[in-house]
């Protein structure tokens, strides 16, 4: 059985490419989709990719991952520094989780620094722009073959 991973982005990022792109790259978050599937057929495992601003629909889709996901790849962007919610139901659905940003966030403003779902994932990967993705991936996927 192909195990099958849910990758979620954050607010905003539908907007990379054209968003600050000093900060995050000129990769479109098409471009990313489509490295990380291409990533996917090679490490022999599915990909489900979503992106949403909302907060609660990101929650959603965590809650429902039990069951039908082996672990869950999240940028969640602006989320990553406020949302007790998104940390709750990945706490809740315990499910291996790989917290990815393409900015480094510790050399970032202050209010970056700190991550409320950094307790709650099994790793987090900054700094490296789109490919920080593509390394949350390949380290989720070795996790949970390692059964981690």
């Amino acid at each position: 059985m192909t195990e099958h991973i849910l990758v979620l982005h954050g607010p905003n990022l539908n907007l990379l490419g054209r968003r600050e792109p000093g900060i995050y790259g000129v990769q479109t978050l098409e471009n990313i989709n489509q490295q990380l599937q291409a990533d996917a057929q090679s490490l022999g495992v599915e990909l489900t990719i979503r992106q949403s601003n909302h907060e609660g629909q990101l929650v959603d889709w965590i809650g429902a991952a039990l069951g039908q996901y082996v672990g869950i790849v999240i940028n969640a962007a602006a989320y990553t520094h406020t949302s007790v919610a998104i940390r709750d139901a990945i706490a809740a659905v315990d499910l291996p989780t790989v917290e990815v940003h393409l900015s480094n966030i510790h050399k970032r403003e202050s209010f970056r620094h700190h991550s409320y779902i950094a307790a709650v994932v099994i790793g987090q990967i900054s700094g490296f722009g789109a490919n920080s993705y593509r390394l949350g991936l390949r380290a989720l996927v070795e996790h949970v073959r390692a059964g981690n």
